[in-house]
C-alpha cells in the first residue's frame, strides 16, 4: 500500500493538472500539471471560486458542467476554450492565444468540505484541435483557389434547403464559366490560367456577402449559393459579377467575359436535381446567346 507521501507525489507529477471542484465552484485541490509545456502552477487557485479568476460566462458554463457531471455516475467529457478575454483576477497574464481543452469530468463518491465535487482532469488539445481545423479545411477547400470545394459545397446547399423548408426565405443559385477559357490554357500554358482563375476567384469573391458560399465546381466553372436572396437581387449580382470581370485586366492584361446562369428554388418542395437542372439550362441559354451575359431562369 502507497503511503499518503507517496500518493502526494504521484498526484502532483501527473502531466496534466487536475483540479477537485465543489458543486459552488470552489478550488478544492490542484494536483499535477507538470507538463510545463503546456500549463502553469495552478496551486494558486485552490481556495478561490471559478467567479474569482474567470468572467461570468466562462465561470457559469463551468458550474453548468460540473452540475452535469454531478447528476451523472458517467465520465462526463467537454472540449472548450481558454485564452486571456476568459480570465480576471490572476497575477500572471492569460495566454495571448486561444487554448483548447478536453475536460473529463467525474463525481466524487464523497463531499469534499462538506460540499458535492468532481474530479476535473484537464488535458491541453490544443495542437490536436488545430490539426483537425487543417484537416476540415483541407477536406473542403479547392487547392488552387481557396474557394470552397464541390463536396462542401453540396454540404452547405442542402443545409441552406433545409432551412428554407423550416423558415420559408429564398435561396438562389449562381452558376457561371470563363468563356473560352480553354485558349488560354492551349495558347499560354495551364500555368498563366491557373493564375487567373486565382485572380477570378479573388474577384468574384469581393461581390459575395459573407453569407454567400462561393465554389469551384469544377475546371473554369463556378457556383455561389445566395441564401436569403431571391431571383431579382441574384440576377442583379450576378450582372454586376459580368460587368465587373469584363472590365477586369487579368494576369499579362488578359480580359476575361462570363456565361451566367441564375435559379431561385421552388420551396419547398422541388428536388434539388431539378433546381440543378434548371440552373444549368439557364447557363447553356447564357451560352447560346452569345456568352458575356446573364440568363436568370423564371418559374
Amino acid at each position: 500500500m502507497l503511503d499518503q507521501v507517496e500518493l502526494a507525489g504521484i498526484l502532483s507529477a501527473l502531466p496534466d493538472p487536475v483540479f477537485i471542484l465543489s458543486r459552488s465552484g470552489f478550488y478544492r485541490a490542484v494536483f499535477g500539471g507538470r507538463d510545463e509545456r503546456y500549463y502553469h502552477d495552478g496551486r494558486g487557485l485552490v481556495g478561490l471560486n471559478l467567479s474569482d479568476v474567470l468572467h461570468e460566462t466562462k465561470a457559469s458554463w463551468f458550474l453548468q458542467e460540473i452540475a452535469t457531471a454531478l447528476a451523472s455516475a458517467r465520465l462526463h467529457i467537454v472540449e472548450y476554450e481558454l485564452s486571456a478575454r476568459d480570465l480576471r483576477g490572476l497575477p500572471q497574464a492569460g495566454p495571448d492565444h486561444v487554448i483548447w481543452f478536453e475536460g473529463r469530468v467525474q463525481r466524487l463518491p464523497f463531499a469534499v468540505e462538506g460540499e458535492d465535487a468532481v474530479l476535473w482532469v484537464a488535458s491541453n488539445m490544443t495542437e490536436r484541435h488545430e490539426l483537425e481545423l487543417r484537416l476540415r479545411h483541407m477536406s473542403q477547400t479547392d487547392a488552387l483557389t481557396g474557394l470552397a470545394n464541390r463536396r462542401h459545397f453540396n454540404q452547405m446547399l442542402d443545409e441552406e434547403l433545409e432551412r428554407s423548408r423550416r423558415y420559408g426565405h429564398p435561396v438562389s443559385l449562381l452558376i457561371f464559366d470563363v468563356d473560352y477559357f480553354k485558349t488560354i490554357n492551349d495558347r499560354d500554358g495551364h500555368g498563366v490560367g491557373d493564375h487567373v482563375l486565382v485572380q477570378l476567384s479573388e474577384l468574384v469573391h469581393a461581390y459575395c456577402r459573407e453569407s454567400d458560399v462561393v465554389a469551384r465546381w469544377g475546371g473554369e466553372e463556378f457556383m455561389i449559393l445566395m441564401p436569403h436572396t431571391d431571383l431579382e437581387s441574384a440576377c442583379h449580382v450576378a450582372e454586376k459579377i459580368r460587368a465587373g470581370v469584363e472590365g477586369y485586366r487579368f494576369v499579362h492584361a488578359r480580359t476575361l467575359t462570363l456565361s451566367l446562369g441564375v435559379a431561385t428554388w421552388q420551396a419547398p418542395h422541388e428536388p434539388l436535381q431539378s433546381f440543378l437542372v434548371r440552373l444549368d439550362k439557364a447557363l447553356y441559354r447564357a451560352k447560346e446567346q452569345g456568352r458575356n451575359g446573364v440568363v436568370c431562369c423564371v418559374p
